[in-house]
């Protein structure tokens, strides 16, 4: 008789062990970018060409161990962990409210806090963004399942327990007593389990378009067939023929009719939203039936398409909802009180939240300015705002400055963003079922670009000959090597049953340093070759478009053009980076899930903890527009990515398909996202250049107070956070 095997299982201790140390690394990486910092002689941070984390690792292995369990420490051997035990969170800053050095001291209220905004949300709906300025109303005015605190550890949100019947693949969850509020902060209803069931059927409504619609679909029971019913009914209904001839037809029944284009046929039958795996059993209970044994699912609670929504108003108000503050109701720490678009942004104490008691500010508001990085500072200088960016362009003069250096702090570290650059693989204008692509503007020669993005030799000469020193040096002018990355998901992001580090995983651990001129120039020279017999025409234009609202974008982008062309154009006109200036609003609409780019830095935050989550960006699953990000797939569909590069593509796209199929085997599932993860790099389908750098601040904020995790929303919460009476340095 065959074994079976066992399910794949990741203990909830593993889990807050793992949350933790990763608090804990970003700690270190917080004091380290700051200064130089050894332990037992690994050096973790410190500026210009020093080693890397991942180098210490390397260098001693013997001294980077992940447990928090008693005998051994992270990074070694007891100074490190005793620092972060004893000083607790509020000790780690220290006050700028030197005598004389602060012109914005005096009486200051805590119990507000107020900063500016430059670029406009699209939307305030949590259940259908996926951008990180939209989601700040979901993550401060919804509360979770579960939640997180200051040192990454989950803990009860909105559930009070949770329990887990392997058997029936369920979650059980029983909620406490919470009331939602309207924008004026009176008690409209009870928060029931009913209201996360609404929500959940709402993400799955494709009329609503959800951007998290996959973080649904590939865990919860029925929900794919659910939500693939209802987008093949509009289809009928709509009159849509796909690329390929597939169409579409349903009848009085309901009954969806997908017919090949070879005339095969398949039914649908019409589904109601009982088969999906979401049950509210009674008020205060609620369960989730998963598809699987899925590891990273309770992590995945605390991301927007799994928060609770007043189902009569989403009801009522349909793609209107969350489109103002009076259409949108709150259970968290803050409601929304406020919304005017180009003008402000406010969010009030919610008094009637269980947790009431450790919300410390009663007013948030965010001034829309779209000067805001030129005019924040010197707000900042008056006292009139709480919190400023202060950029690299004059972060010495306020550090040499006796009236404002004390005031100069540096961010938490963000350990779950990183940052890549993407191709874009299908340059032209393309209608998918449900978004529309206008593609690159003949300006920039996307005939030209596709033949080039179609030849590895031309992807690997930018995977080579790219410096990312040079272009984190712009906003980490201290300590920029160790946020440089040569893969795309982070260090201590996760770990497999043996404590492996991902990145020790499979082929990613055979992934070191690409930057070589040498090689660059060898992968140029083949590239001018081949490209110059499939009829290119050089130099090749390379549309690189940035947010003028994101502060040092521009010039991250002039250094990048100066550096890569230098080694490119040496000795021929190989490429022409053509900087453009995107909208200040609305960017990722307008110019990434547009494709009105060539190349472009991009970034993804994981939304819970299974390297499957960092896979988003770059796979697309048939006939599907994915996440927006550089279509790779559809340029093999629509057949202008041939040859070696279709066969990359359709390779990685197959690994990651079955990589999710392992769900008894946490090593195994690991390894296949591992060397699935190398693939797309080692063939230039992605370069990766490193985590988010914190960025330097003018803040009344301690963020070490807040919520912590390495996947999802939690960092964005306020909850926790006190604002004090100065600036910290």
């Amino acid at each position: 008789e065959k074994k079976k095997k066992a399910p794949l299982r990741f203990p909830v201790k593993r889990a807050a062990e793992l949350a933790a140390c990763v608090a804990l690394c970003g700690v270190c990486l917080y004091g380290a970018a700051l200064s130089k910092s050894s332990w037992n002689g690994v050096t973790l941070f410190s500026g210009g060409s020093a080693s890397s984390t991942a180098a210490a690792y390397d260098a001693a292995p013997e001294l980077a161990t992940y447990s928090l369990d008693g005998g051994a420490d992270t990074y070694g051997t007891g100074s490190a962990k005793h620092a972060v035990r004893s000083a607790g969170s509020a000790d780690l800053l220290t006050s700028g409210n030197v005598e004389g050095e602060n012109a914005a001291s005096g009486t200051v209220d805590t119990s507000k806090y107020t900063i500016l905004y430059s670029s406009q949300p699209a939307t305030l709906n949590y259940l259908t963004t996926a951008t990180d300025l939209e989601m700040v109303v979901g993550a401060n005015c919804v509360d979770t399942l579960v939640e997180y605190d200051n040192k990454g550890v989950m803990r009860e949100g909105l559930a009070t327990s949770w329990d887990w019947d392997a058997d029936t693949l369920t979650w059980t969850f029983h909620l406490r007593e919470e009331n939602w509020v309207d924008n004026n902060g009176e008690v409209v209803a009870p928060v029931t389990a009913q209201d996360f069931v609404d929500a959940l059927k709402y993400v799955l409504t494709p009329d609503y378009a959800s951007s998290n619609v996959g973080l649904v679909t590939a865990y919860i029971a029925g929900a794919d067939d659910y939500y693939n019913y209802y987008v093949y009914l509009n289809n009928a209904n709509t009159g849509v023929v796909d690329d390929d001839g597939t169409t579409y037809t349903a009848d009085a029944s309901g009954l969806v009719t997908v017919t090949a284009p070879d005339g095969t046929a398949s039914t649908y039958e019409p589904l109601d939203f009982d088969t999906v795996g979401v049950t509210a059993v009674d008020d205060h209970t609620l369960t989730y039936t998963l598809t699987y044994d899925f590891p990273g699912f309770l992590s995945l609670l605390c991301y927007l398409p799994y928060e609770p929504a007043y189902g009569p108003l989403l009801s009522e108000m349909g793609d209107q909802y969350a489109t103002s503050a009076e259409t949108l109701y709150s259970c968290g720490a803050f409601y929304l009180s406020d919304y005017e678009s180009l003008e402000t942004w406010i969010m009030k104490k919610n008094p009637e939240n269980y947790d009431a008691d450790n919300v410390f500010i009663d007013t948030i508001s965010r001034i829309y300015n779209a000067e805001a990085s030129v005019n924040g500072p010197e707000m900042i200088k008056r006292g009139e705002i709480d919190e400023a960016t202060i950029g690299p362009d004059i972060l010495d003069s306020w550090l040499s400055d006796d009236t404002t250096r004390s005031m100069v702090s540096m961010d938490r570290p963000n350990t779950n963003y990183t940052y890549f650059y993407m191709f874009n693989f299908m340059p032209f204008a393309h209608e998918f079922s449900n978004w529309n692509v206008e593609g690159v503007d003949a300006e920039y020669e996307p005939e030209n670009w596709a033949k080039a993005i179609n030849n590895t030799n031309f992807r690997k000469a930018f995977l080579y000959g790219i410096n990312n020193a040079v272009t984190l040096a712009v906003s980490a002018p201290e300590g920029y090597d160790g946020y440089k990355l040569n893969t795309i998901t982070p260090p201590s992001f996760c770990a497999n049953a043996d404590g492996v580090d991902y990145l020790k995983c499979g082929d990613l651990a055979n992934i070191t340093e690409f930057f070589d001129e040498a090689k660059a120039k060898e992968f140029r020279d083949a590239a001018i070759e081949e490209l110059t017999a499939a009829g290119a025409t050089f130099p090749i234009k390379v549309q690189l478009p940035y947010n003028p609202s994101s502060a040092d974008w521009d010039k991250q982008c002039q250094v990048f053009k100066q550096q890569l062309e230098g080694v490119l154009n040496d000795g021929t006109d190989f490429i022409d980076i053509i900087i453009t200036a995107g909208p200040s609003d609305s960017f990722l609409s307008a110019v990434r899930r547009n494709g009105k780019f060539e190349f472009l830095l991009c970034n993804w935050g994981a939304d819970y903890s299974d390297p499957e989550t960092e896979t988003d960006p770059f796979y697309q699953a048939a006939d599907s527009r994915g996440m927006r990000y550089a279509y790779l797939r559809t340029g093999v569909e629509d057949g202008f990515i041939t040859g070696e590069t279709a066969d990359a593509v359709m390779a990685y796209m197959n690994a990651i398909e079955a990589a999710k199929q392992i769900t008894d085997d946490i090593d195994a599932r690991y390894k296949a996202f591992a060397d699935a993860e190398a693939l797309l790099i080692n063939n230039a389908l992605v370069i990766p250049r490193g985590m988010s750098v914190p960025a330097y601040l003018a803040t009344r904020l301690n963020y070490w107070e807040g919520q912590y995790a390495s996947t999802g929303f939690s960092n964005k919460r306020l909850k926790g956070i006190h604002v004090l009476d100065h600036y910290i340095s």
